[in-house]
């Protein structure tokens, strides 16, 4: 007969383990003998290796006891059951070390493929790390509110990066990040731009196209990022008032220009 120490060291488990499975009444504990220790016999270990491997399988321990109790087709059918718990789970951490992964990447862990390449591409015209980091911010949302539309929007993104007028104007956006104040002359310069690119695309009639379906509390979403990025955007659309023009994302039209 064994002690508690040496059933643990036959089954290859802890004392620890033998005193838990005790305690959940997964393996019954033995009356203690006349000496006053508790014994145990050839039918324990057994039941404590079919523990030990069905644990180490990844069968909870809630569920052995029964499956220690069931007859062949009972046992084959937990089995079964416990085989496709596992694969869900396999292909959850698969999924979620495919996210992790794509921490590394950046702006492709929330992002889809069209949209990091658009935000590539404005990399490469010279737009800082300060305004990509408001863009990515931008397009996130929009991909949570519009992900089906993505692949209409972006082809017109790219093409807009055609017309060198939005070119220099993410380049000198870009620059008034990294200064403070108003007084740079980058400042009217932006401000020109933007009337400029606002009065062109009214004038074509397309400014407001494919905006219909967009609710006001999203466009003021999207301009309260811009306004959060940098203290002097307030500051900014003030002088686009006074030019006649208001907003970020969907630039509007607050008074006709002079006659």
């Amino acid at each position: 007969m064994l002690t508690i120490g040496q059933l643990a060291a036959y089954a290859g488990v802890t004392v620890r383990a033998v005193r838990h499975y005790h305690q959940i009444g997964l393996l019954p504990e033995p009356e203690r003998d006349a000496s006053g220790y508790r014994t145990y016999g050839a039918p324990a270990v057994v039941a404590l290796i079919k523990i030990r491997t069905l644990a180490e399988a990844g069968v909870p321990l809630g569920r052995i006891a029964r499956m220690l109790e069931a007859d062949e087709a009972d046992f084959a059918e937990a089995i079964d059951g416990i085989d496709a718990h596992l694969r869900d789970e396999i292909a959850r951490l698969e999924t979620s070390r495919k996210q992790i992964a794509q921490l590394a990447a950046g702006d492709s862990l929330v992002l889809p493929p069209p949209v990091v390449a658009y935000l590539d591409r404005l990399r490469e015209i010279g737009a800082s790390e300060r305004m990509l980091a408001g863009e990515r911010d931008g397009w996130i949302l929009i991909a949570a509110r519009w992900p089906d539309k993505l692949a209409e929007w972006i082809p017109d993104k790219f093409a807009q990066l055609e017309d060198p007028r939005i070119v220099r104007l993410y380049q000198v956006l870009s620059a008034l990040m990294e200064t403070k104040g108003l007084d740079d002359p980058l400042v009217l310069e932006a401000v020109d731009l933007l009337v400029e690119l606002a009065e062109s695309a009214a004038g074509a009639g397309g400014f407001e196209a494919g905006t219909g379906e967009w609710d006001e509390m999203f466009f003021a979403l999207l301009d309260n990022l811009a306004d959060e990025a940098d203290g002097r955007a307030e500051q900014l659309r003030e002088l686009m008032r006074e030019r006649g023009w208001d907003g970020w994302t969907r630039m509007r039209r607050v008074r006709e220009p002079p006659a």
